[in-house]
């Protein structure tokens, strides 16, 4: 599972921004050091945090619109009406909070962990009711999400075991 997670590291690196030099094939390390951060100061296992990563499908500088008129932010997608308490969180602005959800990676993937440590919280550390809060407090969208969720870790897993890890 580590050897998987190195390698969708890299390739998140791709996704969030292109290489520019040669070196920046390093910042496979980069993305891996920042979700392995995050994961530790708030308790999570790295790989949920990858599989979130890859369900959320977000891009660095990227904000998408919902339907319900709020705005998903960055790699993780955090969601506008976070940004009071991330504020608080980081002792930022919200403005500042904002530009670091959208053009940090590992400010956002810090921010969704720190989102995902509360939803587990709410769910006394149960992991997959934490990961559906993580979403949506509606039971059908939370429903729906967790199903994402176990594709995305079923197809890592697949990804792990072809690439020889065991």
């Amino acid at each position: 599972m580590r050897r998987a997670l190195a390698i969708l590291a890299v390739s998140l690196v791709a996704a969030c921004e292109p290489a520019r030099t040669a070196d920046d094939l390093a910042k496979g390390t980069f993305v891996k050091e920042c979700i392995d951060a995050a994961a530790h100061a708030h308790s999570i296992p790295a790989e949920v945090l990858l599989i979130l990563l890859n369900v959320e499908n977000g891009r660095l500088g990227a904000v998408s619109q919902n339907k319900n008129d709020t705005v998903d932010i960055g790699p993780m997608q955090v969601n506008q009406i976070w940004l009071p308490k991330l504020a608080e969180h980081w002792r930022a602005s919200r403005a500042a909070a904002y530009r670091a959800l959208r053009d940090e990676f590992c400010a956002n993937v810090e921010g969704g962990a720190w989102i995902l440590r509360q939803a587990l919280d709410e769910a006394d550390g149960d992991l997959w009711e934490g990961i559906g809060l993580y979403h949506s407090h509606n039971e059908r969208h939370k429903t729906d999400y967790l199903r994402l969720v176990l594709a995305q870790g079923r197809r890592l897993q697949r990804q792990a075991v072809a690439s020889g890890e065991k």
